[in-house]
């Protein structure tokens, strides 16, 4: 064999070794990148624009693993194994049990602090919750009580134009110019989300407190983008519906069926007649509505006018805005709620008039005597 031969051989042996090295060379620099990246993903905020607080019980006794679970399923960390190793990394230790309020906006270091200081709900600066069913007004007196602002400078926040018109710019898929139609009452009923806010910061502003609360209703119909379309809903109308399921549902009802006589009725052309329209109408709480009052003049009256009024009348949570969306399949045109809470459903007005005389008339008769 001649040395130009063995040479030639070598180096390409040599090319060979050396091309294998590289190529497993970047097939490590490439896993280590995948790594890299994986981890610190799992250490980011899970949604850097989530500050809606949720609430978290860390229980006696519980191992960082433990916690990581807990932080894991409420959906305030990434992944529960890199919070352990983070934590581990870390050197942090002393975490205390109690009931605390995390955002998934919060970065881990942030959630570590708190659980070592023991910065519980009962420390928030300013808490409150917004029950499912409220109204607009009764929203603004629950931010008034709860925290440094006062009745008046949260009411008029709330219906500030030029502020509204910055949140229909910010949540533009959201709030449309629907809200801005002459005939709705207020442009934010409906739009702030049934929860539970705190806030360690006792000077936190109240466009924060208001925009949170936008941006929690922005999330949660974001969910329902393909269904909206499909039943041809925007999202006013979307919340309008739900709001009108919400008041009339009772803790017994079906919020399904309530939802079936709303789109049978407007199937048909026929005016949803549901009273809590009116009451809202007249800026009343009432526990019976009365023929007097089916006669106020008000876009907002379901008596006097066909389809849905102009927008919500109060918030609505999950079952509302899900039972608006996928209504159960009937013939029902009529339902009412009897005073212990039960509902029945009618096809007929002349099945309707009967459970009425039977279960409202008869009664309010009894109460009489």
């Amino acid at each position: 064999m001649s040395k130009f031969h063995w040479d030639l051989t070598d180096y390409r042996r040599k090319k060979r070794k050396r091309n294998f090295f590289l190529s497993l060379f970047a097939v490590i620099v490439a896993l280590a990148a995948v790594v890299f990246f994986y981890i610190y993903q799992s250490l980011q905020p899970v949604d850097k624009g989530n500050r809606t607080p949720v609430k978290v019980t860390i229980p006696q006794g519980s191992s960082a693993a433990k916690i990581g679970e807990i932080l894991e399923k409420k959906g305030i960390i990434r992944n529960q194994q890199a919070f352990k190793y983070y934590i581990q990394w870390k050197g942090k230790t002393g975490f205390q049990a109690g009931t605390y309020y995390f955002a998934p906006s919060m970065s881990l270091d942030d959630i570590i602090r708190d659980l070592q200081k023991g910065n519980s709900y009962e420390f928030a600066k300013i808490v409150f919750t917004i029950p499912e069913g409220r109204q607009l007004r009764e929203i603004a007196k629950t931010i008034s009580k709860h925290s440094p602002y006062d009745y008046n400078t949260v009411w008029n926040r709330l219906n500030d134009r030029a502020f509204i018109q910055q949140l229909i710019k910010k949540y533009p898929d959201l709030l449309t110019k629907e809200i801005l139609n002459p005939k709705v009452k207020y442009p934010l009923e409906g739009y702030l989300y049934p929860a539970v806010y705190a806030y360690y910061d006792p000077k936190t502003p109240l466009d924060t407190i208001i925009e949170d609360m936008i941006a929690k209703t922005d999330r949660v119909l974001s969910q329902y983008q393909k269904a909206m379309k499909v039943k041809h809903l925007t999202p006013h109308q979307l919340l309008t519906m739900a709001s009108l399921i919400e008041e009339e549902a009772t803790k017994k009802a079906d919020r399904r069926k309530i939802s079936s006589v709303f789109y049978n009725r407007l199937a048909k052309k026929m005016p949803l007649q549901t009273d809590p329209t009116v009451l809202y109408a007249l800026n009343k709480h009432k526990s019976r509505v009365v023929y007097k009052d089916l006669k106020v003049n008000s876009p907002y009256n379901t008596y006097k006018y066909k389809g849905l009024p102009p927008g919500p009348i109060s918030n609505s949570g999950i079952s509302s805005l899900e039972a608006a969306l996928n209504p159960e399949q009937t013939d029902y045109l009529y339902f009412l709620a009897t005073p212990s809470g039960d509902v029945y459903y009618a096809k007929t007005l002349e099945e309707h008039n009967r459970l009425k005389q039977k279960f409202i008339t008869n009664y309010y008769d009894a109460e009489k005597k």
